[in-house]
C-alpha cells in the first residue's frame, strides 16, 4: 500500500521507520515544513520522495496518510487528506474539539474512507493482556483505577500537558473498560506558562460505581508511567517504564467477616498473597499498529482506535478542560449520537479486539 507521512519532528521518524520496513507498506513519501528534517529523512531512506507541502502527496499516487503534526493541524490536513480520497491515521489527539472530531467521522464514512486515531497505548501487548486478566474477572469487581504519566518536560506552549499526555491514558481506560465515563472533573495548574497547565489531575465516574483518576504532569523529577487496577479480588500494576516486568499481578486484599455479633468480632482480614508476573512476547506496539491501519483499509473493517473512538477521547478531555476552567465542576459526559455521523452505526464491524 502506498504510504506518505506527514510530519517528521518529534514522533514522526518511528512512524516512518516503521512504515519503511513493513512488507505491506510502500513508503511514498514524507512531508515536513522544514528543510532540514527533510534532508534528513532523505539521508535514512534515499528512495522516499520529499516535499514541504504536504499537498503535493496527492499526485503521487499514495492511498494512504499519517498525520504526525501539531495538534491544532490535525482538522485541516485530515479533511484535506479525506477530500481527495486517501486515508487517514492521525496521531493522537485525533482534533482539539469534539465538532471537528464529527466533522472527520462523517467526512470518512461518506467517502467510505478509514479513519484512524494513533492511540499506540491499544496495541500494546501489556495493555491487551491487562484487558484480558480484567475481563476474564481474575481481579474480581473493579473498585478503582488510578494512571500516572509525569515527567520533567517536554513543556508546549500551544496547549497543555491534559491535551498532551492524558490522551494515552483515557484511551487506555475506555479500551480496559470498554464503556465512556458519566462525568469528570479536573484541576490543575500552570506554573511555567501562565494559561497553560503544566500539572492535571483528572477525576472520572464510570458504571457500578468504577472511578478513575489520571494524574498527567510535565513539571516532575519522575518518569512515571504506570496504571493501578483495584479489584474485590486482586489488584495489578501496569508499569510501562519497566523493561520486562510489565504486568504485576497482586493477590492481596481486605475481606470483611460476613457477620459479628460484636464489635470486638468485627475485624477485616488483609491479605497478603503471591505476586504473579506473567510473560509477555513483546512486539514494538507502534509496528502493530501501522499494520492494523493498513489491515483495516484492506478488509473496510473499522479500526480498534477509530474515528469513533477518537471522538470519545476528545469529548472527555473537552469537558475535563472545561472542569479546570470552572474550578474542578463536574461535567457531564454527553452520550455519542452515531446516527447522526454515520450511515449505519448498528453495522459498524471492529478490525481487532476492540469494542465500540
Amino acid at each position: 500500500m502506498n504510504i506518505g507521512v506527514i510530519g517528521s519532528g518529534y514522533w514522526g521518524p518511528n512512524l516512518i521507520r516503521n512504515i519503511a520496513e513493513l512488507p505491506t507498506a510502500n513508503l511514498v513519501a514524507v512531508a515536513d515544513a522544514r528543510p532540514d528534517r527533510l534532508k534528513h529523512i532523505k539521508t535514512l531512506y534515499p528512495f522516499v520522495q520529499i516535499t514541504e507541502n504536504y499537498q503535493d502527496m496527492f499526485s503521487m499516487g499514495i492511498e494512504a496518510v499519517i498525520i504526525a503534526t501539531p495538534p491544532h493541524t490535525h482538522f485541516a490536513i485530515a479533511s484535506d487528506c479525506l477530500n481527495h480520497g486517501i486515508n487517514v491515521l492521525v496521531e493522537k489527539p485525533l482534533t482539539l474539539n469534539s465538532a471537528d472530531a464529527e466533522a472527520l467521522i462523517k467526512l470518512a464514512d461518506e467517502r467510505n474512507l478509514t479513519l484512524m486515531v494513533g492511540n499506540t497505548f491499544e496495541y500494546n501487548a501489556a495493555v491487551e493482556m491487562l484487558k484480558n486478566i480484567i475481563d476474564s474477572g481474575e481481579l474480581g469487581e473493579i473498585f478503582y483505577i488510578d494512571a500516572v504519566r509525569t515527567n520533567l518536560g517536554l513543556f508546549s506552549t500551544k496547549l497543555n500537558v491534559m491535551w498532551d499526555l492524558a490522551p494515552h491514558d483515557v484511551s487506555i481506560l475506555l479500551y480496559l473498560l470498554g464503556k465512556d465515563p458519566h462525568n469528570v472533573a479536573a484541576q490543575g495548574r500552570s506554573s511555567i506558562y501562565k494559561g497553560i497547565e503544566d500539572l492535571v489531575y483528572m477525576h472520572m465516574n464510570f458504571d457500578n460505581d468504577v472511578v478513575a483518576h489520571v494524574h498527567v504532569s510535565w513539571l516532575d523529577p519522575n518518569k512515571v508511567r504506570r496504571i493501578t487496577v483495584v479489584g474485590s479480588k486482586k489488584m495489578a500494576v501496569y508499569d510501562d517504564i519497566e523493561p520486562l516486568e510489565k504486568i504485576k499481578i497482586y493477590d492481596k486484599g481486605v475481606d470483611a467477616p460476613p457477620y459479628a455479633d460484636t464489635f470486638a468480632q468485627f475485624q477485616f482480614s488483609y491479605r497478603y498473597g503471591n505476586v504473579v508476573i506473567p510473560y509477555i512476547k513483546f512486539t514494538e506496539p507502534l509496528r502493530v499498529e501501522c499494520q492494523h491501519f493498513i489491515d483495516s483499509i484492506m478488509s473496510k473493517t473499522q479500526p480498534r482506535s477509530s474515528g469513533v473512538t477518537g471522538l470519545r477521547i476528545v469529548k472527555i478531555l473537552e469537558a475535563a478542560d472545561w472542569s479546570l476552567k470552572n474550578h474542578g465542576s463536574q461535567k457531564v459526559i454527553e452520550p455519542l449520537e452515531l446516527e447522526k455521523l454515520i450511515k449505519s452505526p448498528a453495522a459498524l464491524s471492529v478490525n481487532g479486539n476492540g469494542k465500540h
